[in-house]
C-alpha cells in the first residue's frame, strides 16, 4: 500500500507537469483465497480540476482475454453484465470511493469464477483524450487451505492451576505464504466487548501480547509454543479468575503483494474452549464408575475413581480400594500401589491392575472376575496436608458403595455332612464325613466349627489333596489329635480325637468345585460352585457330674471344745483323673487391729492332685492343734480343729479342681467347684460372776476414814481374773456416775478423772484383801465426799490362744456414805455487868468461853461498843439498830485486827488498848486512860475456826457475850489539867517557848559583841562600866505533864 501511494504521488506530479490523464490500479498478480475479501485500489491523475471521476470495472477471463465483462460503475447503476449484477445488488460486490479521484473495488467473497485480468476505467472529463483512461491488473484465485483446529471444551481450572491448550493450523498453499497464531479470550461478562488478545505469534514469528498480559508473559507465566511442523500450545500458569471465559485459537495466511505489502488472505477462529476458575478451596469430591455392574465370571471389570478437586497435581492424595470392608490396594501419592494380602498372587499372576491413569482417575482392573468378586467396591480417598505447625492431617472421603455382581458357571452339586454321633462324652472321638454329589471337578474341601460367639477354620483339604490345618489347631494337630483327609475325591473325613468341651458346636464342610479355564499358558482354575452343609455335635464335659459339698455336725462350740469338718467330693468320672482340694476359711466379727485376713478367704491346706499337703498362709490354732486327712477313695476330706478359740470362728469351705492330662503330657484345668459355706461359732461360756448386792449407809464426822468393801460372791472359774472399778455418784443431785479408781486384773491401778478433780489420790486408798475381797478407804473424809459408792467387777478368762477376754461385768450394791462436819457447841458467858471509872483510869473487859465444839477450835475475838444516851437500853449486842463500833479485833491466826472488824484505833505501841488470853477460853481487854467517850454498852464477838482435811480454816459458829455498860466519871477542871488534857496547849506551853528564848538569847550576845567592839575608846574616855545582859534561868521539869504512855503486855497469845 505505501508503494502503491508512492506511484500514485509520482503519477500525479508528472500528469501536471504535461496535464496528461494516468490511471492507476493496484500493481498484480494478486493472490487470493477463495471465499476471502478482495479489494483493489484505482486511482486517476492528470485531469482537469473540479471535475469528480468515475471508476468502472470490468474483468477479462483466462479464457477469453478479449471478452469484456463489466462489473460495477460508480456512475451507471446497471453496469454489470448478468453474471455480477446479483451480487452488485447485493452488495457482494460494490466500489468505495475514497475521494473524487480515487476508488477501491470490494469483492467481499471472491470466488474461483472471479480469478482473471481487471480493468480499472475512468471516462473522459476533459473534452480530449490525452493519456491513458484504464490499467489492469491480474487477479488469480486459489483455494482456501489453511485449517484451524481446536477441540471444542469445557474446563474446570481451580485458581493457580496450570492450563495448557493445543492448536492445530496448516495450510498447503502453494505459494510462498506466512502464517501467525494467536490465542484470544473473551470475557463472558463482556459479550459485546472486542476479544482480549492474550499472545501472538505474527507473521514475522514474532511473538507479542495483549496489554493486560504483557507483565505475566514477561514473568514467564504466559506462553505460546511451537511444538510441531501444525501444533501451537498455549501455557497459562497461575491461572487467576480474570481468565476465565471462552478461549480460542485465531490463525492468518499472509502473502506479500507485489507492491511489497503483506496481504491477510485468510483469517480463521478454532473451536472455543470453555474455561471456568474456581476460587481456591481444599475440598474435594470422589466418584467411582464402571461401564456396568453385573458380569460373569471370566470377564474383566474397570473401576475408576476420580477426584474432583483443586489443583489435584499439587496436592497428595492416597487412594485405598475397599472390597467388602477387606483391602484391595493402596496407591500412595508416589503411584506406588500396595496391595492387599488377597490380591498379591492375582497381581503377580498378571490378573488384576492398580495404577494412576491421570493425576485425578485411579483404575482398578480384574482381568478375571470370580464369584467371590461379587460385593462392594469402595475408594476411600485421604489426603495429606501439612499444618502451618508442621504436624500433617488427614481428610478421608470414600465413595458410594459400586455393587457388583458376578454370576458363577451353574453347578449341580449337593453335598450332605454325617457325624459318628450327635454327642460324644470328652476325652471321645469326633468324626464328621462330608460328600458331594453330582460333580464334574475337581473339589477342595474347607472345616469350619461355630461355637457360640466364634466361627474358626479348623482344617483345610485343597484340589490336589494337600491338607492345611488352621493356626488355631494346628499345634493340636502336630500331636495326631485333628486330622483331615481326603478318602475319595468326592469324600472328606474330619476326625477330632480326645473331644474337649470346647469342640462343642456346629461344624460346616464347605466343598468348592473347580474348572479349569483359558488355554496354554493362561490356564486357570474357575469356582464354578461352592455348597456347604452343617451338623451340631455336644460334648459331654466330666465336670457336669462334679460336685463337691461341706458338711460339719458341730456349728456352734465354746471355748476349748474341739470340732470337725468333712469336704464330700463325689466325681463320676474316671478315678485316674486327679483332684486336688483346698480347705479355706474367713475369721467371723471384728478382728484385732493388726489382723490382715479380716473380710476375705484365705487357704488353710490343700490335697495336691500328686497326692501331698500344702499349708497356707493362714494357720488355725497356731498351727498345732489342726489335723486333716482323707479317705482311700480320695472322696472324703476332713479338717480337725481341737481346743477351740475365738481365732477358729468364722466360715469354712472347700475347693476341689479337677485336672486333665493334656496331649503333650501338661495338665490342664477342667472343672472347679467351691462347697456351700460352714459356719462355725465358738461361743464363750457361761458366766457365774455374781458380787454382793447389799445396799447400806454410813456417817462419818470430817477428817474421819471412810471404808468401803466389795465382796465377790461367786465366778466361773478358779482360773478367773478380776478387774474392779469404783464409782461415786455425787450428794449433791448430779445423775452421772464418776469414777474413782481402777484396779486392773493384774493388780494395777489408774485414777478416774473423778479422783484428780477432787484431788483425792494422796486420801484414796484400795486394797484387795483376798481374791474375792476388795476395799476402798477415803483417808481425812471431807463432806463432800458424800456420796453413793459401788464396785464394779469384770471377769476375765483366758482363751486357747493364751488371749485375755472380759467374760462379763456385775456391779455392787450402793454405800450411801454421808460425812458431817462437827455439832457446833459454842457458849460464850452471857452474863451482864456495870463498870463505873473515874477519867484517865483503866477500863477491864472481860470474855469467857465456857463451852466449845472442837478441843481443835480457834477463836477469834472482837469487841463492839455501842454508845447511847439510854444506859438501860434493852437491845441485845449486836443489834444493828444502836450505834456499833468496833473497839479491837483478833482473827484465829492471832493476828491483831484480823477479825471480823477493824478498829477504830490501830494497834500501834503507845495504844490505849491492852489485850490479854490468861487461858485458852479467858480473854480480856484494857482501855487506860479512860474517857468519857469510852462510855457505852461492851460485849465481844466470838467465832469459833476448824481446819478441815484440806488445810484449810472454816468458820463454825458464832457467838456474843453479855453487855459490859461503862460509865467513865469527869474530872474537876484545873490549869494543870487543862494544860495536860490539851496536847497542843501542852506542846504551847512547855515546849515552843525553848526554842524561841534560844534564839533571842543568841542574837542578843552577837550584838553584845558588835557593841564592845565598837565602844572600846568610848568606854576608856568615859570610864563608865558596860552594859550586862543577863539570862533568865529556866528550870523545866515535866512532871504529871508526859505524854500518855500506852503500854501493850502481851499475854499467852498462841
Amino acid at each position: 500500500m505505501a508503494t502503491g501511494a508512492l506511484l500514485l504521488a509520482c503519477a500525479l506530479l508528472a500528469g501536471a507537469a504535461v496535464a496528461q490523464r494516468v490511471v492507476t490500479v493496484q500493481s498484480g498478480p494478486l493472490i487470493r483465497t477463495e471465499g476471502s475479501h478482495v479489494t483493489i485500489w484505482c486511482n486517476v491523475t492528470g485531469y482537469k480540476e473540479g471535475t469528480e471521476q468515475d471508476f468502472e470495472w470490468s474483468m477479462y477471463l483466462p479464457s477469453a482475454p478479449d471478452r469484456e465483462i463489466r462489473i460495477v460503475s460508480t456512475a451507471q447503476s446497471n453496469y454489470a453484465y448478468a453474471v455480477y449484477a446479483q451480487r452488485v445488488n447485493s452488495k457482494e460486490i460494490f466500489v468505495e470511493r475514497l475521494s473524487r479521484d480515487s476508488a477501491i473495488l470490494h469483492i467481499t467473497k471472491v470466488q474461483a469464477k472471479d480469478q482473471g485480468l481487471f480493468e480499472c476505467y475512468t471516462p473522459n472529463t476533459d473534452g480530449r483524450y490525452l493519456g491513458s483512461y484504464s490499467a489492469r491488473t491480474n487477479l488469480t484465485i486459489i483455494a482456501d487451505s489453511l485449517t484451524v483446529t481446536a477441540p471444542a471444551q469445557t474446563l474446570s481450572k481451580v485458581e493457580s492451576d496450570t492450563l495448557q491448550l493445543t492448536c492445530e493450523v496448516s495450510r498447503t498453499t502453494v505459494q510462498h505464504t506466512h502464517l501467525s497464531v494467536g490465542w484470544y479470550l473473551r470475557s463472558p461478562e463482556e459479550a459485546a466487548a472486542p476479544p482480549q488478545e492474550l499472545v501472538t505469534l505474527s507473521r514475522d514469528f514474532v511473538l507479542r501480547s495483549g496489554g493486560p498480559y504483557r507483565q505475566r508473559m514477561a514473568a514467564g507465566d504466559l506462553r505460546l509454543d511451537k511444538t510441531g511442523a501444525t501444533a501451537y500450545r498455549l501455557t497459562i500458569h497461575k491461572l487467576q479468575p480474570v481468565d476465565q471465559g471462552l478461549l480460542y485459537c485465531q490463525a492468518a495466511e499472509w502473502i506479500q503483494d507485489p507492491d511489497g505489502s503483506w496481504f491477510a488472505m485468510t483469517r480463521k477462529q478454532s473451536d472455543k474452549t470453555q474455561l471456568r476458575i474456581q476460587p481456591t478451596d481444599r475440598d474435594f469430591s470422589i466418584q467411582v464408575s464402571t461401564e456396568r455392574r453385573s458380569f460373569t465370571a471370566g470377564e474383566p471389570l474397570e473401576l475408576r475413581c476420580t477426584i474432583e478437586a483443586q489443583n489435584v497435581p499439587e496436592r497428595f492424595f492416597s487412594v485405598s480400594w475397599v472390597f467388602s470392608s477387606s483391602s484391595v490396594a493402596v496407591v500412595g501419592p508416589s503411584a506406588v500401589p500396595v496391595l492387599g494380602p488377597d490380591y498379591i498372587a492375582r497381581e503377580a499372576a498378571g490378573q488384576m491392575t492398580v495404577r494412576k491413569e491421570k493425576p485425578n482417575v485411579h483404575l482398578l482392573r480384574l482381568q478375571h472376575l470370580r464369584t467371590n468378586d461379587s460385593g462392594k467396591y469402595i475408594c476411600r480417598v485421604t489426603e495429606r496436608e501439612k499444618t502451618p505447625t508442621g504436624d500433617f492431617i488427614d481428610r478421608s472421603k470414600r465413595s458410594r458403595n459400586v455393587q457388583i455382581t458376578v454370576e458363577a458357571l451353574n453347578s449341580n452339586m449337593t453335598v450332605s455332612l454325617s457325624n459318628n454321633a450327635s454327642e460324644v462324652l470328652e476325652g471321645d472321638v469326633i468324626q464328621l464325613t462330608c460328600s458331594a454329589h453330582s460333580t464334574v471337578g475337581l473339589l477342595s474341601v474347607v472345616w469350619q466349627w461355630t461355637g457360640v460367639e466364634l466361627t474358626q477354620e479348623v482344617a483345610s483339604v485343597d484340589r490336589d489333596g494337600t491338607v492345611w490345618h488352621s493356626p488355631t489347631y494346628r499345634e493340636r494337630s502336630s500331636y495326631g489329635e485333628i486330622r483331615a483327609e481326603k478318602v475319595r475325591a468326592d469324600t472328606f473325613i474330619l476326625s477330632l480325637y480326645n473331644a474337649l468341651p470346647g469342640d462343642e458346636g456346629q461344624y460346616r464342610c464347605t466343598v468348592t468345585e473347580w474348572l479349569q479355564t483359558g488355554t496354554e499358558p493362561e490356564l486357570i482354575w474357575e469356582n464354578i460352585g461352592e455348597k456347604s452343609a452343617t451338623k451340631n455335635v455336644a460334648v459331654k464335659t466330666v465336670e457336669s457330674s462334679f460336685m463337691v459339698s461341706a458338711i460339719s455336725r458341730t456349728p456352734s462350740i465354746t471355748y476349748g471344745d474341739s470340732f470337725d469338718l468333712l469336704c464330700l467330693v463325689k466325681p463320676r468320672h474316671n478315678p485316674q483323673v486327679p483332684t486336688s482340694v483346698t480347705w479355706r476359711f474367713m475369721p467371723a466379727g471384728p478382728a484385732e487391729a493388726d489382723d490382715e485376713n479380716q473380710g476375705e478367704f484365705r487357704d488353710l491346706v490343700t490335697f495336691t492332685r500328686e497326692g501331698t499337703l500344702q499349708w497356707g498362709e493362714q494357720l488355725l490354732g497356731l498351727g498345732m492343734r489342726t489335723t486333716v486327712d482323707r479317705s482311700h477313695s480320695n472322696t472324703n476330706f476332713r479338717l480337725s480343729v481341737t481346743r477351740a478359740g475365738r481365732r477358729e470362728a468364722g466360715k469354712y469351705q472347700c475347693t476341689a479342681v479337677l485336672w486333665r492330662r493334656n496331649y503333650d503330657n501338661s495338665l490342664s484345668r477342667v472343672a472347679n467347684r467351691t462347697s456351700n459355706l460352714l459356719g462355725i461359732s465358738v461361743l464363750q461360756p457361761e458366766s457365774k460372776l455374781k458380787v454382793q448386792k447389799n445396799n447400806q449407809s454410813q456417817v462419818y464426822l470430817e477428817d474421819s476414814r471412810v471404808r468401803i468393801n466389795c465382796s465377790i460372791a461367786s465366778q466361773t472359774s478358779q482360773e478367773s481374773q478380776h478387774a474392779v472399778l469404783w464409782y461415786v455418784r455425787r450428794a449433791t443431785g448430779s445423775e452421772t456416775d464418776e469414777l474413782l479408781l481402777r484396779i486392773e486384773r493384774s493388780g494395777a491401778f489408774e485414777y478416774g478423772a473423778y479422783a484428780d478433780e477432787e484431788r483425792l489420790r494422796r486420801r484414796v486408798q484400795a486394797e484387795r484383801l483376798s481374791h474375792r475381797l476388795y476395799t476402798l478407804t477415803l483417808n481425812r473424809a471431807e463432806s463432800s465426799d458424800s456420796g453413793t459408792y459401788y464396785c464394779l467387777v469384770e471377769e476375765w478368762l483366758t482363751d486357747p490362744d493364751g488371749a485375755w477376754y472380759r467374760l462379763a461385768r456385775e456391779s455392787s450394791g450402793l454405800t450411801q456414805v454421808l460425812v458431817r462436819k462437827p455439832e457446833v457447841r459454842l457458849q460464850v458467858e452471857e452474863s451482864e455487868s456495870n463498870i463505873t471509872v473515874e477519867e484517865s483510869s483503866s477500863i477491864r473487859l472481860g470474855c469467857s468461853i465456857p463451852s466449845v465444839s472442837s478441843r481443835d477450835s480457834r477463836f477469834s475475838v472482837s469487841w463492839y461498843v455501842e454508845h447511847s444516851d439510854d444506859d438501860d437500853s434493852e437491845d441485845q449486842p449486836g443489834d444493828e439498830e444502836g450505834g456499833r463500833e468496833c473497839v479491837f479485833s483478833i482473827g484465829h491466826d492471832a493476828v491483831f485486827g484480823n477479825g471480823n472488824c477493824s478498829p477504830r484505833e490501830e494497834s500501834e505501841p503507845n495504844s490505849r488498848l491492852q489485850f490479854e488470853r490468861m487461858t485458852l477460853d479467858q480473854y480480856s481487854l484494857t482501855i487506860q486512860g479512860a474517857r468519857p467517850s469510852d462510855a457505852g454498852r461492851y460485849y465481844c464477838h466470838v467465832e469459833e475456826w476448824l481446819l478441815n482435811p484440806r488445810n484449810v480454816w472454816y468458820r463454825l459458829a458464832t457467838n456474843n457475850s453479855g453487855f459490859t455498860i461503862v460509865s467513865v466519871l469527869p474530872q474537876v477542871s484545873t490549869v494543870h489539867s487543862v494544860v495536860c488534857s490539851n496536847e497542843s496547849l501542852f506542846y504551847f506551853v512547855f515546849f515552843y517557848p525553848f526554842p524561841i528564848f534560844g534564839i533571842l538569847l543568841i542574837a542578843l550576845l552577837l550584838v553584845r559583841y558588835k557593841g564592845r567592839n565598837n565602844s572600846k575608846s568610848q568606854e576608856g574616855k568615859n570610864g563608865a562600866p558596860l552594859l550586862w545582859i543577863k539570862e533568865p534561868h529556866l528550870s523545866y521539869s515535866p512532871t504529871c505533864l508526859d505524854p500518855p504512855a500506852l503500854s501493850l503486855h502481851p499475854g499467852s497469845v498462841d
